[in-house]
C-alpha cells in the first residue's frame, strides 16, 4: 500500500467510494467525477503505478473485472456501447495507481475521445515495424 495514494487508501477503507464490484485482485468503483452516468473505474488492489509493466495475473483480473462490470452496466444501464481506456504515465493523470476508465456511452452524449489522425506512410510503418520486432 501507498500511504499518498488515495486508490491504496480506498482499498483499505480509508476513503470512501461507491464500490461496485470487488474480488481478491480488483476494486471497481464510481468515478467522484464522472464523465457520465455510471463512469466507472476499475484498480487492481495491490498498488501498481503501470499496467503495462504489471504480472500477466494483474492484467488478467483487471480486464476480467471490466468485462464483468460491462456485463452487468449493459443489463442495467442499457447503453448503446462503451468506452474502455487505460492511459500511463504522469502527463495523463493525477492518480499513480494503475486504473482502467469504463463509460457507458450513448448515441447522443457529449463524450469526446476522438485522436486526430493522420495517413500512416509504407516507408514510416516498415521502420517502426522492424525496430519494435527488434526489440520483441
Amino acid at each position: 500500500m501507498d500511504e499518498e495514494c488515495p486508490f491504496c487508501r480506498l482499498i483499505e477503507g480509508e476513503k470512501d467510494a461507491h464500490v461496485v464490484y470487488e474480488d481478491a485482485r480488483t476494486i471497481a468503483f464510481l468515478d467522484e467525477n464522472p464523465a457520465c452516468v455510471g463512469h466507472t473505474l476499475v484498480v487492481p488492489t495491490a498498488h501498481r503505478p503501470d499496467l503495462l509493466v504489471a504480472d500477466a495475473e494483474t492484467n488478467a483480473a483487471v480486464f476480467e473485472t471490466v468485462r464483468t462490470v460491462s456485463t452487468a452496466m449493459e443489463a442495467t444501464l442499457e447503453p448503446d456501447g462503451f468506452s474502455v481506456f487505460y492511459s500511463t504515465g504522469p502527463i495523463v493523470g493525477q492518480v499513480e495507481h494503475a486504473h482502467v476508465h469504463l463509460l457507458p456511452r450513448y448515441e447522443d452524449d457529449d463524450i469526446s475521445l476522438s485522436l486526430r489522425r493522420t495517413a500512416l506512410e509504407d516507408e514510416t510503418a516498415r521502420e517502426l515495424t522492424d525496430r519494435i520486432r527488434e526489440e520483441l
